[in-house]
């Protein structure tokens, strides 16, 4: 019997992000080279389009995120049209390789909380840098293990559940335009420079509109498997005290699920950075790492748990 035949397109959906989750695990892609193809993309776009006019931006937008995204929408319809079940998933399987996965961030965090296990705190310094892209010298264990959290909650999201949640809605097309969506916000909309204008204007609007929903799903889910009640106490009274909207509904969620303090002021530089607390209750450590660790494949569980779901009571 072939997939589509198997009376819904949930269990193809299903079993492309089950294979994409066991091909991520054997042989991740490296985050590094994902990176710097995104961002040369993005640089050809930018110089093609960039006069540092709104509308230009727009025109970028359009051209290096829907275009993409429409293509692969219309591949899509084919093959299901054709009922080329095997081209269909193969199709799935690639794209959502492509844009998303754990091992592209987590080794990272599993490097970082090996090296506070074994009080190697200078090494633990130098991969929590590498990994923001910002000096890390002069942070205390604690702060090294807060930043961590509050990186793997950010990337675990970006990286997994959003992706994941677009592809459940549309398909491979779905995950593609977020992730080239999220790679454009980051290369363009926070850029200040005179000669870039408002370029960027126009990306960091799309992206805020693609992950409104998402990031409040990723929130609700981490609320449901940690802490309840904290999870969403922290959510509804500290979430709009951080500096960017999104960012805090999902970490005041997850500190509060997690039961751990996250934001606070930094040392940097010999000077502190101020940022809002979040959560309740104990301080950050490398025990509250692994609990992340467990919070996050948790969420994901729920999230297959709940396609399975929709899958039998399609049947029934």
């Amino acid at each position: 019997m072939s997939l589509r035949r198997s009376k819904s397109p949930i269990v193809m959906t299903l079993f492309a992000i089950l294979l994409v989750l066991a091909i991520d695990q054997a042989k991740p892609l490296p985050a590094v080279r994902v990176g710097e193809l995104l961002r040369g993309y993005g640089a050809l776009l930018e110089a093609r389009f960039n006069a540092g006019e709104a509308h230009q931006g727009l025109a970028a937008w359009l051209l290096g995120v829907a275009a993409p995204a429409v293509v692969v929408l219309v591949a899509q319809a084919v093959l299901l049209y054709l009922g080329a079940d095997l081209l269909t998933l193969a199709l799935s399987v690639g794209v959502l390789y492509l844009t998303m996965g754990f091992r592209q961030f987590s080794h990272y965090f599993t490097d970082i909380h090996l090296a506070l296990r074994m009080g190697e705190l200078d090494r633990a310094r130098h991969l929590l840098g590498e990994w923001r892209g910002q000096p890390a010298e002069q942070l205390g264990s604690g702060e090294v293990a807060r930043l961590a959290i509050e990186q793997a909650l950010t990337c675990s999201h970006r990286h997994v559940f959003a992706p994941l949640f677009w592809f459940v809605l549309l398909g491979p097309a779905g995950a593609l335009l977020y992730r080239l969506a999220l790679a454009f916000d980051r290369q363009w909309s926070e850029r200040r420079d005179a000669e870039f204008g408002s370029f960027g204007a126009f990306a960091a609007q799309a992206f805020a509109a693609l992950d409104w929903l998402p990031v409040r799903a990723t929130a609700l889910a981490f609320a449901i498997v940690g802490d309840f009640e904290d999870a969403i106490y922290c959510w509804r009274n500290q979430a709009q005290r951080w500096p960017e909207p999104s960012a805090g509904i999902l970490l005041a969620s997850g500190a509060g699920a997690l039961g751990v303090r996250l934001g606070m002021p930094l040392r940097t530089d010999g000077d502190t950075a101020d940022r809002p607390e979040l959560g309740v209750g104990d301080d950050a450590d490398a025990d509250f790492m692994q609990s992340t660790i467990g919070l996050v494949w948790r969420t994901l569980v729920l999230g297959l748990l709940l396609l399975a779901l929709l899958w039998i009571a399609s049947w029934a």
